[in-house]
């Protein structure tokens, strides 16, 4: 099975926010659906190993910033790339707020929604959040980022790995999980976040 072919369906790329008292974190995700009109509800997977997808289990309550075309990968890297439990994401960024104390992004996205948990389904690897639209704000008129896009564009292509080094193992650049073996199969996809080879990087002896 060629997992590359998922890259084609048409996913947005998002910021959440959220916050829970005094905790405030982000992370991106690609995966988000309107589900209802009325009321208006859409549905949002989270990693449940991100300390995003647990402030949002404490406080219900999260943001949705749609990234645009004008995103740079170190912005999508900082909040998709390292943890909140292990750094403050938010140190020395101004993010605007919304009427929930929540931050979202202020730059690089065209549209935000402050939504309201109703709904949670455990999925294994990603929580995925049924939520209440309870305000919508429009930031630009950028074209919003694609999945696609975001594959072609924004991310790096893969480095060429040196041939005088000999690899002993496999980094996911996600979540941190390390893959023992020095070949990773084509297919695999990270236990922990569900990633697939494009997102590891190789450890060398």
């Amino acid at each position: 099975m060629d997992k590359k072919a998922l890259y084609n369906l048409s996913y947005g790329v998002f910021m959440v926010g959220t916050r829970s008292g005094d905790k405030k974190n982000g992370c991106i995700t690609n995966t988000c659906i309107q589900v209802t009109n009325d009321p208006l509800k859409v549905a949002a997977a989270v990693i449940n190993a991100n300390y995003t997808a647990e402030l949002i289990k404490e406080s219900g309550r999260f943001t949705l910033s749609m990234l645009d075309k004008s995103v740079s990968f170190d912005t999508i890297k900082h909040f998709g790339f390292q943890s909140g439990r292990n750094v403050n994401k938010l140190e020395g960024l101004t993010l605007p707020e919304d009427d929930n104390g929540i931050p979202y992004m202020g730059w690089s996205a065209c549209a935000m929604l402050s939504l309201k948990v109703t709904d949670s389904i455990d999925l294994g690897s990603h929580t995925l959040f049924i939520a209440e639209v309870t305000d919508a704000k429009v930031l630009s008129d950028k074209a919003p980022l694609t999945y696609a896009d975001y594959q072609n564009d924004v991310k790096p292509k893969p480095a060429q790995v040196s041939t005088d080094k000999k690899i002993k193992g496999w980094k996911c650049k996600i979540c941190g999980y390390v893959y023992e073996g020095s070949e990773l199969p084509k297919d695999y996809l990270c236990p922990i976040c569900g990633h697939g080879p494009d997102d590891f990087e190789p450890i060398y002896e």
